[in-house]
C-alpha cells in the first residue's frame, strides 16, 4: 500500500508558526491544560476595543468576532485575529464567550424534516427532546413564535438552506450532551452561539423568480464492461426519449443531461482502451438534444476485466471532477452497475478512496447520488449482491431522503429500462414543477410520485433558493438546541463539525501517516507496533518522554480532537487490544486510515472549500468545517 506525499509538512508547520510568532514576542494563551490549543472567545453584540488594558479609545467591535487571547489583565482580555498576531486591542471579557473547542454546527437540508428551533434555556430544551409528544411540542413551539407569542424560542432556521460552502457562517457549540429517549437513537443536546458571515449586500430575489432560472444536469455514470451493451442501449434510449419529450417546451432550457463511462484499471488489463471516459457533460451553452451524437458511440467493453468488481468510484469521482456543478441548482448522478465497486485499499483503485469517502466529495459538491444496481444473474453467481448492496446504500445517502439505492430484480434489461426512465422523468418533473413550467405528457396521471426523488428535489430547491437569495444563519447570542428532528430523532437537523485550520488538518495527516507506517512495518511483528509508534512520535515532540508513557493512540492525534462527541476508530486503541483484533481488523483499520489521508488530500485541493476568518490570511489558518465521520 501506498499513500501519496501529503500537501504540508505536518507537525512541522504545526511547529513553525508559534516559533514565528514568539520570534515575533508574542503567542496567544494556551487553553489550561493543553501544550498545542490556544484560548479564543467570540465577541458578545455591543464589544467595544481599546489601545490599552485601561479602557482608552474604545471603539465598538462587531459582534461575533473570532479573537485570539494574548493577554489578560483584570477585566480586560488583549487580543487578536491570527495566531502569529498582531494584538489589535483590549475587550472586556465580560462581552466576549470562551470557546474552547472548534466545534461548529452546521444546518442539513432541512428537506424531509422539521426546521430547527433554537430554545432559551437547557431546562426547555430538555423538556421538548423528553417529551412523550415532543413532535406536536415542537411544532406548536413554532407555530406560537410565527405568531409572535412569548416563548421559550429565540431563533428559528431559515426555511431555506444555508449552505456554510456557499454562505459561511459560525455556529459555533460550546458544549455538547448526550439526551437519551424511549425510543430511537440518542440525541445531542447543543449549546451554541451564533455567528453569521456578513451578507453581500445582494439584493434578494423573489423565490418566483429565483425558481425561474432553477437549472438542474443530470450525469449517467455508467459500467460500460463487456455485457453492459443492452443497458448502455435503453439508457441512451431513455434519454433520447425525454429529449423528444421536452424538447419544444420552456423547461428544455433548464434541464441537461451529461454521461461518463468507467471500466476499470488497465494496468492488468489493457484491452479495456480506458479507465474512465467522459463522453459529454451537462451544457447549458449548447440546445438539448447535443448529448445525442456524443453518446452516441458509447458501447461496452471487448474483453472482460480481471475482476467481477470494477472501479465505479472512478467513474463517480471522473463525474464529480469533470462537470462546473455551480451553474446547476439540480445537481445528479445516476451511476448504473451490475458489480460491486472496487475498494480504496484496492492495487487496481484509481483513486485509492473508499465508498464513504467518495460519498464526501460527492456531499461537498451537494450533488445527490443515485445507484441503479443491476441484480443479475451473474452477479448471483459470483455471490456479490449483498457485498455490493451495502457499498451501493451507503454510497448514495442523501440526508433525509435516506440512501437513493434502486434495485434491478434480475437484472434483465427490460425490467432495468422502466427504472431508468422512471427516475429521470421524475427528476425532470421536479424541475419542470420548481420553475413553474410544465411539460404536458411528461408523467402519466396514474403515476405514483416517488418520496425519495421528491425529498432530494425539495433539497435542491432549497439549497439553490439559499444561494440565490443569501440566506444566513438565524443571529442568536447563545442558546440550545438538538443535532436532530424531535418529531423523528432519525433524522438529523444538523451535523457537528470540528473547523480545522490547514496547519491542523496537516498535523493530523502527519500523524496518521506515521501510524500507518508502524502498522504496515509490523504486520510480521503486531508486538511492537507501540513502540514503533513512540519511537517515530518522539523524534519530533517537544517533548520525547511524555510520548513514552502514553498507551493509547488518541493523545497522538492531536489535542484539537479532544473531547469531541464521536467514537474514533483508533483513538482508544493500546498495544493490547491492538494484539487482540487481528490481522484482519488490524488491516481494516490501517486501510480506513489510507482512505482518509487521502480523503484530507482531496479537501486540500478545492480552494473553494476553505475561508479565512483572519484578516491576514495565512495559507496555513485557513479553515474548513470537517464533519465528524471524516475524522479518524
Amino acid at each position: 500500500m501506498t499513500v501519496r506525499g501529503f500537501f504540508l509538512t505536518g507537525a512541522l508547520v504545526a511547529w513553525m508558526l508559534p516559533q514565528a510568532a514568539r520570534a515575533a514576542g508574542l503567542t496567544p494563551l494556551l487553553q489550561p491544560g493543553k501544550h498545542s490549543l490556544y484560548q479564543r472567545v467570540i465577541t458578545r453584540p455591543g464589544a467595544t476595543m481599546a489601545a490599552d488594558e485601561t479602557g482608552t479609545a474604545a471603539k465598538p467591535v462587531d459582534g461575533f468576532e473570532v479573537f485570539y487571547v494574548f493577554a489578560r489583565r483584570q477585566d480586560r482580555i488583549q487580543v487578536g485575529d491570527s495566531v502569529s498576531g498582531p494584538a489589535l486591542g483590549w475587550i472586556e471579557e465580560s462581552r466576549t464567550i470562551p470557546w474552547p473547542h472548534t466545534m461548529i454546527a452546521t444546518f442539513t437540508n432541512p428537506a424531509g424534516r422539521n426546521r430547527v428551533l433554537f430554545l432559551d434555556t437547557p431546562g426547555h430544551e430538555q423538556d421538548l427532546l423528553t417529551a412523550p409528544d415532543s413532535g406536536a411540542r415542537a411544532a406548536a413551539l413554532l407555530r406560537d413564535a410565527q405568531a409572535g407569542k412569548p416563548g421559550p424560542v429565540i431563533a428559528i432556521e431559515p426555511e431555506n438552506y444555508v449552505d456554510i460552502k456557499k454562505n459561511f457562517y459560525l455556529l459555533p457549540v460550546l458544549d455538547a450532551t448526550v439526551t437519551d429517549r424511549d425510543s430511537g437513537p440518542s440525541v445531542h443536546m447543543l449549546h451554541v452561539i451564533s455567528a453569521p458571515a456578513a451578507g453581500t449586500g445582494t439584493q434578494p430575489l423573489s423565490s418566483p423568480e429565483a425558481l425561474r432560472q432553477f437549472r438542474a444536469g443530470l450525469v449517467f455514470v455508467i459500467d460500460t464492461t463487456a455485457s453492459m451493451q443492452p443497458y448502455i442501449d435503453q439508457t441512451r434510449a431513455a434519454i433520447g426519449d425525454i429529449i423528444h419529450t421536452m424538447q419544444n417546451t420552456a423547461v428544455a432550457r433548464n434541464f441537461r443531461f451529461g454521461l461518463v463511462a468507467y471500466r476499470d484499471s488497465l494496468s492488468d488489463t489493457p484491452g479495456l482502451e480506458y479507465a474512465t471516459k467522459v463522453y459529454a457533460t451537462p451544457d447549458l451553452g449548447r440546445p438539448i438534444d447535443a448529448i445525442l451524437p456524443a453518446i452516441s458511440g458509447v458501447h461496452d467493453a471487448s474483453v472482460s476485466s480481471s475482476s467481477f468488481d470494477e472501479d465505479a468510484v472512478a467513474g463517480v469521482r471522473s463525474a464529480i471532477d469533470s462537470v462546473n456543478w455551480d451553474q446547476f441548482g439540480g445537481r445528479y448522478l445516476v451511476l448504473i452497475t451490475d458489480a460491486g465497486a472496487r475498494g480504496g485499499d484496492d492495487p487496481h483503485s484509481l483513486t485509492h478512496l473508499g465508498i464513504d469517502e467518495a460519498r464526501q466529495l460527492a456531499a461537498a459538491k451537494g450533488i445527490a447520488l443515485f445507484v441503479v444496481h443491476l441484480l443479475t444473474p451473474a452477479g448471483d453467481a459470483a455471490h456479490d449482491h449483498a457485498h455490493a448492496a451495502s457499498q451501493y446504500r451507503a454510497l448514495s445517502k442523501f440526508g433525509s431522503a435516506g440512501s437513493l439505492y434502486y434495485p434491478v430484480a434480475g437484472g434483465a434489461p427490460e425490467a432495468f429500462r422502466p427504472v431508468v426512465q422512471s427516475l429521470s422523468t421524475s427528476l425532470l418533473q421536479q424541475v419542470a414543477d420548481t420553475t413553474g413550467r410544465p411539460v404536458a405528457g411528461l408523467t402519466p396521471r396514474d403515476a405514483k410520485p416517488d418520496p425519495k426523488t421528491a425529498v432530494v428535489s425539495q433539497a435542491m430547491r432549497l439549497a439553490y433558493l439559499g444561494r440565490a437569495q443569501n440566506t444566513a444563519a438565524p443571529d442568536v447570542v447563545q442558546s440550545y438546541t438538538a443535532d436532530r428532528d424531535p418529531a423523528d430523532a432519525l433524522r438529523k437537523s444538523v451535523d457537528i463539525r470540528v473547523l480545522l485550520t490547514r496547519n491542523q488538518l496537516s498535523d493530523l495527516a502527519a500523524s496518521l501517516r506515521t501510524i500507518l507506517d508502524a502498522g504496515l512495518a509490523g504486520r510480521t511483528t503486531p508486538e511492537t507496533f507501540f513502540t514503533q509508534l513512540q519511537s517515530a512520535f518522539a523524534a519530533s515532540a517537544r517533548d520525547p518522554s511524555a510520548i513514552r508513557h502514553v498507551d493509547r493512540i488518541g493523545p497522538l492525534l492531536g489535542e484539537y480532537l479532544d473531547g469531541l462527541p464521536y467514537k474514533s476508530d483508533i483513538a482508544s486503541i493500546t498495544q493490547d487490544s491492538w494484539l487482540a483484533m487481528g490481522a484482519i481488523a488490524q488491516r481494516t483499520i490501517l486501510n480506513n486510515i489510507a482512505s482518509r489521508l487521502r480523503l484530507y488530500e482531496e479537501f486540500d485541493s478545492r480552494p473553494e472549500l476553505w475561508v479565512h476568518l483572519d484578516h491576514a490570511q495565512a495559507p496555513g489558518e485557513a479553515v474548513y468545517p470537517v464533519p465528524l465521520e471524516a475524522l479518524p
